[in-house]
């Protein structure tokens, strides 16, 4: 090793062991009052593999000082939240904050699976309980119908099962702010944000600054498209996570298939600073340039209203 690599790599082990040292940034997540991490490991990814590498995750996503973490009732079959309740003991429990989500539209249904939840989960309550990945204008009249799903979230924070309530979504702007205008109870909001939104379907430029202007707590996903920046090499996971914690968001939901991407993922939320405007309005110049839209975000409404597509991979979301 000559003189130069030697001092590289002598700064890199000098900044790694400094950030060793550094917490975790945490928020406050909006009206919940709950202070949590900024960053809050992804319950999808984590089972992509075996169920030993999903509880090594955990675990040390603990001693990496995280504290919110992520699951929902349909990820891998429940066994995400199984996972959970194989790693979290009680007394761990009382010091972090859990949330799962619930697809179902009907009030029984969605219950249920909240039952489901809490047995696999193993623990009597949830920080916090989603209205799952609303994605048409169907769906919003279905969770606010008569007997709808609405009505089992209302329910279930008033019996004390979940502290707090909210929705997520990707596939269309105009479907969260249905969301929104329909019901004054929610308290958090989980939608995209990244790097490419704001060139087709941006949720950045038509949702984020309403949920803000409530005081609602924002959740950030899809900071990587699922993985479809990094395919299309358009910018690394580093600057997708800098980018996503530069704009007015609470908590990054991050997704890892192994504790080394769990690892560089707190590291960089650690050494994170701040965008500048003129940094981000150079980088959304350069993202417009290349493939956007459906071609990236796949998750999104395709212009010509046909079927969202399934996408599952183990790539970082």
């Amino acid at each position: 090793m000559n003189r130069r690599d030697f001092l590289r790599a002598s700064a890199a082990l000098a900044s790694s062991a400094a950030l060793a040292d550094t917490p975790l940034p945490t928020a406050t997540l909006g009206r919940t009052g709950l202070r949590i991490t900024r960053i809050t490991l992804g319950g999808a990814h984590m089972r992509f593999g075996s169920e030993e590498n999903a509880l090594a995750i955990i675990r040390r996503a603990l001693e990496l000082g995280i504290t919110m973490f992520d699951s929902a009732r349909k990820y891998n079959n429940g066994e995400s939240d199984a996972c959970y309740g194989k790693a979290l003991t009680p007394s761990v429990r009382q010091g972090i904050h859990l949330m799962s989500k619930a697809e179902m539209r009907t009030r029984d249904e969605a219950m249920r699976q909240l039952e489901e939840t809490l047995r696999a989960m193993r623990t009597d309550y949830l920080d916090l309980w989603q209205c799952h990945e609303v994605t048409t204008q169907d769906e919003v009249d279905r969770i606010f119908a008569p007997n709808g799903a609405l009505e089992a979230f209302v329910k279930a924070k008033q019996q004390g099962k979940v502290r707090h309530i909210g929705f997520t979504g990707h596939a269309d702007p105009a479907v969260h702010q249905r969301m929104l205008a329909g019901f004054d109870g929610w308290e958090t909001v989980q939608h995209p944000v990244n790097l490419v939104d704001p060139h087709y379907l941006s949720f950045i430029g038509n949702v984020l600054p309403k949920v803000r202007a409530r005081g609602l707590g924002l959740l950030a996903m899809k900071c990587n498209a699922m993985g479809g920046i990094g395919r299309n090499r358009i910018a690394t996971y580093a600057e997708c996570l800098r980018f996503t914690l530069s704009q007015d968001v609470d908590t990054v939901v991050s997704g890892a298939t192994t504790v080394r991407e769990l690892e560089e993922n707190v590291a960089t939320v650690k050494a994170f600073q701040k965008m500048s405007p003129e940094e981000q309005a150079q980088l959304l110049e350069r993202t417009k340039k290349g493939p956007t839209g459906t071609r990236v975000e796949n998750y999104k409404r395709k212009e010509t209203g046909g079927a969202l597509p399934v996408h599952r991979d183990g790539e970082r979301a």
